[in-house]
């Protein structure tokens, strides 16, 4: 079914709201997709989308959003691009076609990954994440070095957000991200792994660690702990860490991002496991 919208109406404001809105999203269930490689991973992992917008009008749709909007069995709409500008982020221009997608609301009491005495699943933690896009792209990272999955932590960034969408690449769509209230939550995760017979650590990353990440053996199922971007590892966290490991740096940079740090550890993990697999 496809519908043309040239006014401001009902629907157009509450598209609009997901964008900025997180309270509305989340009651609502829905939040946007924006760009081809989001919106074509959200597809291949059979992510549920609700509606399909696109641009009318001139320039003429791309090839890729053409064909994307004549296979497609979900219900199109398309908005004249003054509308379509207001879904769009400002350093990208109006978009061609953006996705409305219902949010996945994962358990972590049901999260049970790897298989025992077959895997050693790496899970990241992220602690209160202040930027979308730095969630986003700590997603992107963890999905790339084959992570099993991203817990957040407290009341930190919405991995809905149009921005953290954007920066995961699609990542979002291809692994499970859950939220947890604190240590305590992702402590009882951990015992049900061991319980099942996953042996599984919990490793910070931090400045005045004790040992650099690179001396440790990190072969075994990890959960690695990101602590937030201002504050760092909460003593909380600190408290529960079975090792807190520390990333070597040169030069006159006092920490990395949290984005960053994540990206080296999980280079390291991978680089460990694919060194002893040989």
């Amino acid at each position: 079914m496809t519908r043309r919208v040239s006014t401001r109406n009902a629907a157009v404001q509450v598209w609009t709201a997901y964008l900025t809105n997180r309270t509305k999203r989340h009651r609502d269930g829905r939040f946007l997709v924006q760009g081809v490689r989001p919106i074509t991973q959200a597809i291949a992992n059979d992510w549920p989308l609700e509606t399909l917008l696109y641009r009318l009008g001139t320039p003429e749709l791309s090839g890729w959003a053409r064909e994307l909007l004549d296979t497609t069995e979900v219900s199109t709409v398309g908005l004249v691009p003054e509308l379509m500008a207001d879904l769009g982020e400002k350093s990208t221009g109006t978009p061609e076609v953006v996705a409305v997608a219902c949010t996945r609301d994962r358990v972590l009491d049901d999260f049970a990954p790897g298989e025992p005495g077959e895997d050693a699943p790496v899970v990241v933690v992220f602690d209160r994440p202040n930027s979308p896009g730095n969630l986003g792209t700590l997603i992107r990272s963890a999905d790339a070095f084959g992570a099993s999955g991203v817990i957040v932590t407290g009341h930190g960034a919405d991995h809905y957000d149009p921005q953290a969408v954007r920066a995961s690449t699609g990542s979002l769509f291809a692994m499970p991200v859950l939220r947890a209230s604190g240590s305590d939550q992702v402590l009882e995760f951990r015992d049900r792994q061991t319980n099942r017979g996953i042996p599984t650590r919990i490793i910070g990353t931090d400045e005045h660690g004790a040992r650099a990440l690179f001396d440790h053996d990190l072969t075994e199922a990890t959960i690695l702990v990101i602590g937030n971007e201002t504050s760092g590892m909460s003593a909380g966290w600190r408290a529960v860490c079975d090792e807190i490991a520390e990333i070597p740096m040169g030069g006159t940079a006092s920490s990395l991002g949290a984005p960053s740090a994540a990206a080296v550890a999980l280079y390291e993990i991978s680089r460990q496991r694919r060194t002893f697999a040989r």
